[in-house]
């Protein structure tokens, strides 16, 4: 049957996918983990495969366009971990005075006058973050309201992803500062939300045989007589589509300025418009429609590491 592996099929609560889970290094230089961007819709590119199974060979293959919007870094957030429970709570946020007066933040206990505060007595934090915040309303996104996210620093010493994530507080974020081409990544988004739909669609189960009693779509039986509950395994009609998942070890072909390398269609893209910003084209399909948010973030399991030179040579937009 099909999704019986996700839990229930539950709707997602936000349309702003959630990202879980740390990424280990042991890299002393400090980076940002994940940004947010906006799906474009697919074109068709050729490049040189440069794997063992087709070295040098030129191959067609489908590709995802993302826009990113507008970014700038408002804040900055210590964690501690609790000697008792062992969980990483929030300590202490940092924000920048400006852009938190545009933002209409209210309660700002600290800003970076107090940078020199925190320095001394850092060892005592245990994770660093940054406040980002995306502004839709500069790409074709037809969203007016706001997007604020945390992205939090991966690199083996606290001291330096503190002094990393300070110097950023109050700039604006560009893709090519977090990622490089041919690096692989994960990708969370919502998938396409289906609505309401019966036992045979939404899990892929047959038809009853049309002498069947009742109903001829529907499933056969609830489950045994013991236990007395229905099991959460049994096909049943439900909610469809709209989940959180994520697509992972993508690779990153190119980032592109749509000023220098642009790669819009006469019409633009279908049901998206024109790109304005500048765009990551990943390899492969990405899950969820055109205009919907995008968390990209650098791989978390890394079976495909390592950065590999990517060959484009031709990006077709023509549908």
């Amino acid at each position: 049957m099909a999704g019986m592996q996700f839990w229930n099929g539950r709707r997602a609560r936000k349309r702003l996918p959630r990202v879980r889970g740390q990424i280990k290094t042991k890299d002393d230089n400090p980076a940002l983990s994940s940004m947010l961007a906006f799906k474009v819709g697919m074109v068709g590119v050729t490049l040189i495969e440069n794997t063992k199974a087709a070295l040098n060979v030129e191959a067609f293959k489908g590709a995802t366009v993302l826009e990113v919007p507008d970014t700038e870094i408002y804040g900055l957030r210590l964690y501690k971990k609790d000697p008792k429970s062992k969980y990483i709570v929030a300590a202490e946020t940092i924000y920048d005075s400006k852009i938190a007066e545009k933002l209409n933040l209210k309660k700002v206990k600290n800003d970076t006058t107090s940078i020199e505060n925190f320095k001394s007595k850092i060892k005592d934090y245990y994770k660093v973050s940054l406040l980002l915040v995306a502004y839709p309303k500069s790409i074709s996104a037809d969203q007016n309201h706001i997007q604020k996210y945390e992205s939090y620093v991966i690199g083996s010493s606290i001291e330096s992803n503190f002094n990393f994530a300070s110097a950023l507080i109050g700039k604006k974020l560009q893709p090519e500062e977090i990622f490089k081409p041919g690096e692989f990544l994960d990708l969370a988004s919502i998938t396409k939300g289906k609505g309401w739909q019966g036992e045979i669609k939404r899990k892929g189960i047959r038809r009853q045989f049309h002498k069947a009693t009742e109903k001829i779509r529907h499933v056969g039986t609830l489950g045994a007589f013991t236990p007395g509950k229905i099991l959460y395994t049994v096909p049943r009609a439900g909610q469809m589509g709209y989940n959180y998942r994520t697509e992972k070890d993508k690779e990153l072909l190119k980032i592109g300025d749509i000023s220098v390398d642009n790669i819009n269609p006469k019409s633009g893209f279908k049901n998206y418009g024109l790109i304005k910003n500048k765009y990551l084209l990943i390899s492969g399909s990405i899950p969820g429609t055109a205009k919907r948010e995008v968390r990209v973030r650098k791989s978390q399991i890394g079976k495909r590491k390592g950065i590999k030179e990517v060959n484009l040579n031709y990006i077709s937009s023509q549908s």
